[in-house]
């Protein structure tokens, strides 16, 4: 089983950096979910899935998958486009295009 290296984004619920900082090792699934035909339920028989490792550098990460034999995929951090723009500058006097309506 392949383990996950990577630091997560943020949610759509935030507006700050938080839990975004650290790297997390978790698992890809081995075994397809599947659905409960009485009550609907999704459920699998894989327990790695469960598993959730966090560790403060990708280095960390790479050395603890390295030293319990464990195969491992590394994706780059992707890092957050920041817009210059703030909400008051839409109102601006001196905007730079007109407003429209």
């Amino acid at each position: 089983m392949v383990a996950r290296i990577y630091r997560p984004a943020k949610t759509a619920m935030q507006s700050g950096k938080a839990k975004t900082q650290r790297w997390v090792l978790d698992y890809e699934p081995e075994i397809a979910r599947s659905v409960e035909p009485l009550m609907g339920y999704t459920s699998s028989a894989d327990m790695k899935q469960q598993i959730r490792l966090y560790f403060d550098s990708c280095e960390d990460a790479v050395a603890y998958a390295r030293r319990n034999a464990i195969p491992y995929r590394v994706e780059p951090a992707k890092e957050r486009k920041v817009r210059g723009a703030s909400y008051s500058d839409n109102f601006r006097f001196d905007r730079s295009a007109p407003w429209t309506h």
